[in-house]
């Protein structure tokens, strides 16, 4: 599958420093954004180790058949997740280390949602409340679910989703890579068509638009995705800009369309 995309991320209207990271390759078809979290500049560092030791993994997983998995496989996992799975598991290790051995690291963590395509086939993996999306024949359809304390609530009808959005504890999420040595991953797998449209975001994003907001802007503006990343920014800072907002685009192109790279 040909597949065209982009993506940018802004610091917000209220934050001092952007501690989100975004990784696009249409050539390995992968696409990553992480929402780093901790005090002074813990947070990059976080968001940024993660995506390095995921991809890193990933990459030389296809060309060297020998490389060492360190933490063995899950039999109910396909080759792909075990291969996404190990490059998590060794992020979250890396991040866990600088914590624990570097006092300016102390309590630092990122969120992690990655899009993998491999055979036509893509594979959702998250930890954390940034979010995968899937536009398909006008439908809009959130693939992942939010790993926080806000969302646990609202799945038991303890709050409303009115409350759910403004609630003071909407931040606090209740997985993250690097918090703790054993790390769980949630995985989605969908067979990819012509016209699909993946969204993947942080919370910069969707704590600051709606759902059907996200839907319309990108519908308005399929045809153009670097339009289409400026305008949902300016719309999520124009809600208040509370955090910083990022988000990476990936469309699925029928065969007659140029597989133009757009980074």
């Amino acid at each position: 599958m040909k597949i065209i995309s982009f993506g940018k991320s802004d610091v917000g209207l209220k934050r001092t420093h952007n501690e989100d990271s975004f990784y696009i390759s249409n050539e390995y078809q992968i696409y990553l954004v992480a929402d780093g979290m901790g005090g002074h500049a813990a947070g990059e560092v976080a968001s940024k180790t993660a995506i390095e030791y995921i991809v890193d993994f990933i990459v030389k997983s296809k060309f060297d058949s020998d490389i060492t998995w360190p933490f063995g496989v899950e039999q109910s996992l396909s080759k792909i997740e075990n291969k996404i799975l190990t490059g998590f598991k060794l992020a979250n290790k890396v991040i866990y280390d600088l914590s624990s051995d570097h006092s300016d690291y102390t309590g630092m963590g990122t969120t992690m949602v990655g899009l993998f395509v491999n055979n036509d086939i893509a594979t959702i993996a998250h930890v954390g409340d940034s979010r995968a999306y899937l536009i398909r024949n006008d439908n809009f359809i959130q693939l992942t679910t939010d790993h926080s304390w806000v969302n646990e609530q609202l799945r038991k009808n303890i709050i409303t989703e009115e409350e759910a959005r403004n609630h003071k504890w909407k931040n606090v999420i209740t997985r993250a890579l690097g918090n703790k040595l054993d790390i769980q991953v949630d995985f989605y797998s969908e067979p990819v068509r012509a016209d699909d449209i993946f969204l993947l975001c942080s919370d910069g994003l969707s704590g600051m638009l709606s759902n059907e907001k996200i839907k319309n802007i990108i519908l308005e503006n399929r045809d153009d995705l670097s339009k289409c990343c400026d305008e949902l920014i300016h719309q999520a800072n124009e809600a208040g800009g509370i955090d910083n907002i990022t988000l990476v685009i990936i469309k699925c192109l029928k065969e007659k369309e140029n597989n133009k790279s757009i980074q």
